[in-house]
């Protein structure tokens, strides 16, 4: 027995890589499209009328999620060659399912009427989310297009903040009364024929809206169909209220394993519903944002921007990162002088300043995903910081002593090898310090944007206290006593050179410290 594969996830990759294909490859085929081909151009080339029926008979097979995607992987000519031949029944669909960087090139050409008349395809809380956020604002033309009943609905929807419930709450529900018997249930949703997509339960209510329970389709079809629905319905439901963070919400379905949930006001009335598909909307987005504040890019960047555009969203955290590396140079340009008797040290330095900083980005991201979990309350967190703090001992003094051993056999100087061991592990105890120490700061993991650049400034600052190596004297002990000193700052180092042979050793190879601030940033 043959198998159609029509639907089939494989073969809608392969219809949308070949879409891409042609229209990234084959120049004029989008020339063609665009209108910049005359019919003489057209005609020479023998293959290009296939190559555009092709392209017909693809844009009409794919779905809009296929349609977003090869939208998104095309550059500017290409994007608005398909976008011409994307039906006007699907462009709205195609827009909620793009991503926002793209909406500008693909609306460009198209009138506000041609626009609205894209997005009447949609339910209603997808037409106000584009509408919202669309480059240009249409949301007073929508809702002049609306029935009374829809347009107080939208300006319900409108009230609430982006990513909270009520921005992303449906409103198609079905709803029984406690009285009905299974059998008025199953011939109600029959007379309906149609239910709405992620429905998994009914729920049940009185005449005022008032959310008694939920009633499971399984349970529906599993018991006696006169038995009242009263009697069968799950009583104390999982429910969220419009201004809960989504988040937040997103975090209950994961753990409850929900596929849909009510969403009650105050007073306990039904509004409307979750489901998993503004769910997974959710997860999807905040991943993408977590990705690129690691990298200290803007959610704006598309990979095919123009340049201009590109460097405009890529300036604020260059600048940021280009100031903590100047504190970090400065630092290390304290200490010249002993730099320059020992050259040794200029190649040792990036050693530590490296380790330190890998060190605060394993920290800081232990951390923050075990903060974003709800894993970390408040009592915990010092037990945490000292967890890492003791991590970090250790592996400075078994990281720290072979690398000590390493410089003793390079340079065949132990003086050299004792103090890279101490200053490898003092290095890493402060890492980690600051690497808990920031998002504690912020109080929340919610440092996105940029998060480990913004990092740079408090560790330029609280890594200084290590350089008080610079007034030390000559034992270990001097050391140990110098840190505990706070009264100088980077002034004080950098005003006198150090006093002894151990001073001189110590003071370049733990300035490192400061430098690895930079190397924190990681992705940035």
């Amino acid at each position: 027995m043959s198998v159609s594969h029509k639907k089939s996830a494989r073969l809608r990759d392969e219809e949308r890589a070949r879409l891409i294909w042609l229209l990234t490859t084959d120049k004029a085929v989008t020339s063609a499209l665009l209108g910049k081909l005359t019919l003489a151009e057209r005609y020479d080339d023998g293959t290009l009328a296939d190559d555009l029926a092709e392209v017909e008979v693809l844009v009409s097979h794919l779905p809009p999620p296929d349609l977003a995607d090869a939208l998104e992987a095309l550059p500017y000519d290409g994007r608005n060659a398909l976008w011409q031949l994307v039906s006007n029944d699907k462009r709205g669909e195609v827009l909620l399912e793009a991503s926002e960087n793209v909406w500008g090139d693909l609306i460009d050409k198209m009138s506000d009427h041609e626009l609205l008349d894209a997005l009447q395809t949609l339910d209603i809380d997808e037409q106000v989310y584009l509408v919202q956020h669309l480059p240009r604002n249409l949301t007073g033309r929508l809702l002049a297009t609306m029935p009374p009943e829809k347009r107080a609905r939208v300006r319900q929807i409108m009230r609430y903040a982006d990513n909270t419930v009520g921005a992303i709450m449906e409103f198609e529900v079905i709803v029984v009364r406690p009285e009905m018997t299974l059998a008025a249930v199953q011939r109600y949703l029959r007379r309906l024929g149609k239910m709405p997509e992620n429905t998994d339960k009914l729920f049940v209510t009185t005449r005022n809206k008032l959310l008694l329970g939920e009633l499971q389709l399984q349970t529906i079809l599993l018991n006696d169909a006169q038995k009242r629905v009263g009697d069968v319905m799950e009583g104390d439901p999982v429910t969220f209220q419009p201004h809960e963070e989504a988040e937040k919400v997103a975090r209950t379905f994961e753990r409850d394993d929900l596929i849909s949930a009510a969403v009650i006001d105050a007073e306990g009335k039904l509004m409307g519903r979750l489901t998993i598909d503004e769910i997974v909307d959710v997860v999807y987005e905040e991943t993408d944002s977590d990705l690129r504040g690691m990298g200290g890019l803007s959610s704006e960047e598309d990979v095919f921007a123009p340049v201009s555009k590109a460097v405009k969203t890529r300036w604020a955290w260059l600048a940021v990162n280009l100031c903590t590396a100047f504190i970090a140079s400065r630092v290390i340009d304290g200490f010249e002088h002993t730099i320059s008797q020992l050259v040794a040290l200029a190649s040792l330095m990036p050693i530590v300043a490296g380790i330190g900083g890998n060190t605060g980005n394993q920290t800081i991201t232990m951390i923050v995903r075990a903060m974003a979990l709800q894993h970390i309350q408040p009592g915990s967190f010092s037990f945490l910081i000292m967890r890492e703090m003791g991590v970090a001992l250790i592996n400075g003094l078994v990281w720290g002593g072979i690398m000590g051993a390493i410089t003793w056999w390079l340079y065949q100087d132990p003086q050299l090898g004792g103090v890279m061991t101490l200053a490898m592990m003092l290095n890493l105890l402060m890492a980690a310090m600051m690497g808990g120490d920031y998002p504690d700061g912020d109080g929340q993991a919610g440092a996105r944007s940029g998060g480990r650049l913004q990092r740079d400034d408090h560790r330029d600052y609280r890594h200084r206290r290590l350089l008080y190596f610079s007034r030390s004297g000559d034992d270990i002990s001097d050391v140990s006593a110098g840190l505990l000193r706070r009264r100088r700052g980077i002034s004080a180092i950098t005003a006198s050179p150090a006093r002894t042979p151990m001073a001189r050793l110590l003071v370049p190879t733990v300035a490192p410290t400061v430098a690895s601030m930079t190397s924190v940033s990681g992705h940035g």
